[in-house]
């Protein structure tokens, strides 16, 4: 009978023929890891050329294709409401590129919910609908908008309970501007130059806007018509939509403005305007 040769202690130290075939496998991994870290990472200069060109892209599409706007007043109650936050398409209506030729571009038209630069304040952005275009005769009775003729139904500009006949606001353009409160000086003497009989007529290259809540709206019959070169864009949909007071665009000092993002950070939940998430803005 042959006895079975015992397997051989491994000695401490030792290297077997399996530790050999790891070992060769354990060599090369360390070398794969480090030139897949040294692919990885970045220096400090391209990690700044990263930032940079992601700051040129965002600053690239708020100037040319689309901006964020706040609602800051009530003029357009109840179709936008204080505290709105739209994103606006800055493309359709601009003038047109020759270079972009497969961009979709228009002329503003009447009912379109516009952004635009108030005329005489470059710095101030506005938003209004527009009623009249270049050619139009508008006047008011008893508050409704006869436009070349035609009475318009206009749902979303009822009046609401807290408004009250105002002669001038309801009665454009037959109330002469001397009856009323923040009509600018240079609209006052430019007013009567484009009055035809009982209508305003809006000249070539201009549009008229008004405020959807005519009651609580500083418009075109306060400071007159907007060039086409002031119009910037029209509102897609509200993002975000935030209850704010009427009042807080006149907060502008810093702890002011601190004390309200301190506001909106403790009340993010219950005082977001969930409802008008994402609501198509027309």
């Amino acid at each position: 009978m042959i006895a079975e040769k015992p397997a051989p202690t491994p000695v401490a130290g030792a290297v077997t023929e399996a530790d050999n075939e790891i070992g060769s496998e354990v060599r090369t991994d360390p070398k794969a890891a480090q030139s897949g870290q040294q692919r990885v990472e970045e220096t400090p200069l391209e990690a700044v050329a990263s930032i940079c060109s992601v700051l040129v892209i965002g600053l690239f599409i708020l100037t040319f294709l689309a901006q964020n706007f706040v609602i800051p007043s009530g003029s357009m109650e109840n179709t936008l409401l204080v505290g709105d936050h739209l994103l606006v398409d800055r493309i359709t209506l601009a003038p047109r590129a020759p270079w972009m030729p497969l961009v979709h571009y228009r002329e503003p038209k009447r009912g379109d919910i516009i952004v635009f630069l108030k005329p005489g304040e470059p710095d101030l952005f506005l938003v209004k609908r527009l009623v009249g275009i270049p050619g139009d005769h508008i006047h008011l009775r008893n508050g409704v908008v006869i436009l070349n003729g035609v009475a318009q139904n206009e749902p979303k500009s009822k009046l609401g309970p807290e408004d009250f006949y105002s002669p001038y606001i309801d009665d454009f353009p037959a109330v002469p501007t001397s009856e009323a409160n923040g009509v600018t000086a240079e609209w006052a003497v430019d007013l009567p130059t484009h009055i035809q009989g009982n209508d305003m007529v809006v000249p070539d290259g201009m549009y008229f806007m008004m405020g959807d809540h005519r009651h609580n709206s500083l418009d075109s019959r306060f400071w007159g018509f907007v060039p086409r070169a002031n119009i910037v864009g029209r509102p897609l949909f509200n993002y975000w939509s935030f209850k704010t007071p009427d009042s807080q665009m006149d907060h502008t000092h810093l702890v002011d403005r601190v004390a309200w993002m301190g506001h909106v950070a403790l009340h993010f939940f219950t005082d977001t305007r969930w409802a008008r998430t994402f609501n198509p803005v027309n």
